[in-house]
């Protein structure tokens, strides 16, 4: 992403909100890294009606980019100019169907897969193994274990930058391999994910499953982002960095982890640079040693430090 300039005071030209407008705002907290300079302004809105007014008056110069759980963000140290949009309470009802669940953006992706569980309704167990929001999950096309969102999708509900509300089918989308081609600009509100009736105990079993496994070959108590970057066609990510000797590999406070080298992790008093000139630096390797450009799956957004070696 590159950065627009800050404005002047710009939270006093915001247009009226219902929600919260905070200057200056840190983003840090909010992300599993724990890493990054403060929004220009971040933006709370109470609904979907909220969201949609300011976005309406908002002038189309103005930056704007949109957060969830931040489970696979990284924010810059040099902060985000512009709006930083925080979608939360007013985006987080679950309904229950007889062959599906809505959700709004904010809902987790676990409690999603938990709610359907105690519902008796299967065919959604992959989300419990996946960070994140169901904004975040449908933006990106997040999958696990042998699923994906797209695969479960009936509809999504989303903002436009001028403040439209519209809701797309699965092939307005355009859904690949962890990728989803929303309008530019555009931010999820809320979607519907089909499920059918199961058997309890199967149910929690599979859950089970999922969960140990991903605790077993996951560092799931860690300051991370998930998987850094995305699998090539017909290769494993991981496989690539250990190939090129990156397992481990450290940067500042920054090191692939060694019980999954596709995980990036701050260890302790890492910055936004150390993490993604860790990144590049194992891209870098991998480019060298096998032949093959990785692709970031996690999202990076805001003004780079010179010391990442990212281009601003």
């Amino acid at each position: 992403m590159i950065a627009a300039p800050h404005t002047p005071n710009l939270v006093k030209t915001l247009p009226p909100l219902r929600g919260r407008a905070q200057a200056d705002a840190p983003l840090a907290p909010f992300t599993w890294f724990r890493v990054g300079g403060p929004a220009e302004v971040l933006v709370r809105p109470v609904d979907v009606e909220d969201l949609c007014c300011f976005l309406r008056a908002l002038p189309n110069e103005i930056n704007v980019v949109v957060i969830g759980a931040a489970s696979n963000l990284i924010v810059r140290d040099g902060g985000v100019p512009g709006v930083v949009i925080r979608l939360v309470r007013g985006f987080s009802e679950v309904a229950v169907e007889s062959d599906g669940l809505v959700a709004g953006a904010a809902v987790l992706d676990t409690t999603l897969s938990e709610t359907a569980a105690a519902a008796g309704m299967t065919g959604l167990e992959f989300l419990c193994g996946i960070p994140g929001t169901i904004g975040g999950a449908v933006a990106m096309n997040a999958g696990a274990y042998e699923a994906d969102i797209s695969g479960c999708l009936d509809w999504a509900e989303i903002v436009t930058r001028s403040g439209e509300l519209l809701r797309l089918a699965p092939d307005q989308l355009g859904f690949a391999y962890r990728h989803c081609s929303l309008p530019p600009g555009s931010m999820v509100v809320r979607a519907r994910l089909r499920a059918r009736p199961g058997n309890a105990a199967v149910i929690a079993a599979r859950m089970d499953e999922i969960r140990t496994a991903r605790a077993a070959t996951q560092p799931v108590r860690a300051r991370t982002g998930g998987s850094t970057f995305r699998n090539p066609p017909g290769m494993k990510a991981w496989e690539l960095i250990e190939a090129a000797g990156c397992r481990g590999l450290s940067r500042g406070g920054a090191q692939m982890s060694e019980l999954h080298c596709n995980f990036m992790l701050n260890v302790g008093g890492a910055t936004a640079a150390d993490l993604e000139g860790l990144g590049e630096e194992v891209r870098r390797r991998v480019q060298e040693a096998c032949g093959v450009a990785l692709e970031w799956e996690i999202r990076r957004i805001g003004i780079p430090s010179p010391a990442s070696g990212v281009a601003p």
